[in-house]
């Protein structure tokens, strides 16, 4: 097993189970067979209703509470309750938890985050942190926090790599976990070629790529099942490793997956394309229609309307666009 150190020195398991959507039957099973799997790591939450159940499968399991590390989160609705964080600890069983984070940011998450200080001074959890806090509600914890936060809980995957918050938090040595690292439930993600080919190479799955590509760029992975087989194949991706030429790969294909999708739609968001982007794609070339071609624009001032982009320009070299420009007939394709 991987761990990572956090900002304030405790270290945590690389992968675990996440539990989302697990009824309590489920849950306390799943979580059994994952610590049977070698797992040391069981996320939870007061919103997922299975925190008692998750503490049965932990004591069923025969670990001793030292080498278990026990992350749940608090709802909204408790972040002012004095009690919450030892009704929370009775659910799971347990004297503390490893990590606790503040689930979502509505209600008072000042007093949220305030209530989770305390806890740690009172060693009812080791580290702290927050889940789905990005912008405005992120900036104002570090403004206002005395404990900095170790982890932050967010969507991440190769479609959605999450390159601005990571910039903006690694002052601060906060780490990145993945909530649905595989995506949600999407299909095109596990299918994209280049996973497939990299899994014939090291004789692993998509999926197994897809989780070895999220622990290699630092993140830190729950994917969910109660399947033991799924559970255990998680967990195997400790015995390879990409190099930086498979993981830029990876990183162009899910600029190239976001341009086709822009092309076909020809909406503007091009901040998730620039995310994506950050600083792998220097411009793109695109044609406006019935008007020529236009090389090499910087990312920032494409305005995405009635254009069609044709090829990136990734460290220097062109990536053309499958099907971006089918009509166009000129240039170094």
């Amino acid at each position: 097993m991987m761990y990572i150190t956090l900002n304030d020195g405790n270290k945590m398991p690389a992968i675990g189970l996440g539990t989302f959507m697990m009824q309590p039957v489920d849950a306390e099973e799943a979580v059994y067979q994952a610590i049977k799997a070698g797992y040391r790591l069981i996320d939870t939450a007061n919103g997922y209703m299975n925190e008692s159940a998750v503490g049965r499968g932990i004591k069923k399991s025969g670990i001793t509470r030292e080498d278990i590390f026990i992350e749940s989160k608090l709802w909204p609705t408790v972040y002012t309750r004095e009690t919450a964080v030892d009704e929370m600890l009775a659910r799971l069983g347990v004297d503390y938890v490893d990590l606790l984070l503040l689930h979502q940011p509505a209600g008072d998450y000042i007093a949220g985050y305030k209530a989770m200080e305390k806890a740690v001074k009172e060693g009812k959890a080791k580290s702290i942190g927050l889940s789905n806090f990005e912008g405005e509600p992120l900036e104002e914890i570090l403004k206002v926090c005395e404990i900095k936060p170790a982890v932050i809980q967010v969507e991440a995957h190769p479609y959605y790599p999450q390159n601005a918050l990571k910039a903006r938090i690694a002052a601060d040595d906060i780490h990145i976990q993945a909530w649905y690292p595989l995506g949600h439930g999407d299909k095109s993600l596990i299918e994209e070629p280049v996973f497939a080919k990299l899994g014939a190479k090291y004789g692993k799955s998509p999926a197994q790529i897809i989780l070895r590509w999220h622990v290699q760029t630092g993140n830190i992975v729950i994917p969910g099942s109660k399947n033991p087989a799924h559970i255990a194949d998680n967990a195997n991706i400790f015995d390879f490793e990409l190099t930086d030429n498979e993981i830029a790969k990876i990183a162009a294909n899910a600029v190239l997956r976001y341009v086709r999708a822009m092309n076909n739609s020809l909406d503007s968001n091009v901040e998730t394309l620039y995310q994506l982007c950050d600083g792998r794609v220097e411009a793109l070339e695109f044609v406006i229609k019935d008007a020529g071609r236009i090389v090499g624009v910087p990312l920032r001032d494409i305005q995405l309307k009635d254009q069609v982009i044709i090829a990136a320009i990734i460290r220097g070299r062109k990536v053309i666009i499958p099907g971006g420009a089918d009509s166009i007939v000129t240039g170094d394709r």
